[in-house]
């Protein structure tokens, strides 16, 4: 742990347990003794009145009477990271804790309107959170940042463990999945990995740099687009490409200009779900393949016709 952060974690629990001995302190932050007497300090220097007591161990306690002072967060602001963290929680990240902190130290009028914000605040739809670890995707996206290699642990789909060396160039959530868009030195190629199955991240040397003009958030969409499925599907869509992009996101087709139209083309389980959503592109199609897909659109349209006599 990083000092900043380990003197951070001392003033809490000081601020929790009230007076603690050294070795009590010394076991929450996993440290020695030395190392507490030496964080004390630091906090000294900041200011924090901190007053100990001589005896085996020693003991510490805050000042009695002081508090940190709370952040100053307009209403603005206040929103805004309620809503972060509210959303983060969603996505199955380590919110409630982060959330407990800043309730603590905000002025009475704000807090209570961020436990309110809690209570009421509803989303629609469903996710399917694989969150990641918190200090996982911190350090892929510094090494992303300072075009650094990461030392991997990479566990595939199957469960299988292997070393990998990469050079992050992006972290990318879609969906309560969290990927890293990165180039993998043993396998010579740009690579879509899943965050949450990353572990044991070393930022080392400088890594390869990202191709010109890289963007980490479509090349991820584009890999999630070409996921292989049991049919790939083509279609010549009546319509624009920015047309077409309002019905279909980049997660789920790939779209390109053509002369009459717009070709898309995704991959699927079921010739049935590709169906009925074509049937909802709002426009005139052409089947380029699979040929069974027809049979598939012509069963759709005699249920509906069906459903609406």
């Amino acid at each position: 742990m990083a000092k900043a952060g380990r003197v951070l974690e001392l003033l809490e629990a000081l601020q929790d347990h009230g007076t603690a001995t050294g070795p009590e302190l010394a076991q929450r932050l996993g440290v020695d003794v030395r190392t507490v007497r030496r964080d004390i300090v630091a906090l000294r220097d900041l200011g924090i009145p901190v007053e100990g007591e001589r005896g085996r161990g020693g003991s510490y306690r805050l000042k009695p009477g002081f508090r940190v002072p709370p952040l100053m967060f307009t209403s603005g602001e206040a929103a805004a990271v309620a809503l972060g963290l509210l959303a983060a929680r969603r996505l199955g990240l380590e919110a409630d804790s982060a959330l407990r902190k800043v309730r603590q130290v905000l002025p009475d009028r704000m807090r209570r309107g961020v436990e309110a914000l809690d209570h009421v605040l509803g989303f629609t739809g469903e996710v399917e959170a694989a969150p990641p670890d918190g200090e996982t995707v911190l350090a892929l996206a510094d090494a992303a940042a300072r075009g650094r290699k990461a030392a991997v642990i990479y566990t595939d789909s199957a469960g299988v463990e292997t070393a990998r060396e990469l050079s992050p160039h992006g972290v990318v959530a879609h969906a309560g999945r969290w990927y890293v868009a990165a180039f993998d030195h043993q396998r010579q190629s740009l690579r879509t990995l899943r965050a949450d199955r990353v572990t044991l991240v070393d930022v080392g040397a400088a890594g390869a740099p990202a191709p010109d003009g890289f963007d980490a958030t479509a090349y991820v969409s584009r890999s999630l687009a070409r996921v292989p499925w049991r049919y790939e599907v083509e279609v010549v869509l009546d319509c624009t490409v920015d047309e077409a992009a309002r019905r279909f996101p980049a997660t789920l087709a790939e779209l390109d200009a053509v002369d009459g139209g717009t070709r898309l083309r995704l991959r699927a389980d079921s010739l049935d779900w590709a169906a009925g959503l074509l049937a909802g592109a709002g426009c005139a199609f052409t089947i380029v393949e699979p040929a069974e897909l027809r049979a598939a659109v012509r069963a759709l349209g005699e249920r509906l016709v069906e459903i609406a006599a």
